[in-house]
């Protein structure tokens, strides 16, 4: 990927648990476990439990692939923190429309989606294992 300027910010969190480098990481500072959880970014690089870990927030990052990956794939994390393609965000095939004179006008809001989506892939990946550059989302 050619450079770009991008600015990235990171912040610093203390790991909790064993803290893989080039991985998803939770706001409670542990790598992320579950598919499609909602994160703070991409760890820099390895810590211990209580240790402290850096982690890109804004900007790219290069995080391990936890599948095959193509250039501008939407991702969300697996289940050991790396990127994966997101699978449910389209709308479902004879999906209906649905509106509501409730609102009148309201903007309603409502809980986070079941899979957050957190960065675009700027590299591919041929299969899991790889690392790759991501432009992270805010």
């Amino acid at each position: 990927m050619s450079q770009q300027n991008i600015s990235v910010l990171t912040l610093t969190l203390t790991a909790s648990g064993t803290v893989s480098s080039h991985r998803a990481i939770g706001f409670d500072g542990a790598q992320a476990t579950s598919q499609g959880q909602k994160v703070a970014g991409a760890t820099l690089s390895q810590a211990d439990d209580g240790g402290s870990v850096a982690v890109i927030t804004h900007g790219t990052a290069i995080i391990e692939s936890g599948a095959s990956i193509a250039v501008g794939d939407s991702l969300m994390t697996d289940s050991q923190g790396r990127v994966i393609p997101a699978t449910t965000l389209g709308i479902s095939s004879g999906a209906v429309a649905v509106s509501s004179s409730a609102a009148d006008g309201a903007i309603l809001e409502g809980g986070d989606l079941p899979e957050f989506v957190f960065a675009d892939a700027l590299q591919g990946a041929a299969s899991a294992g790889k690392r790759i550059e991501v432009l992270l989302r805010r």
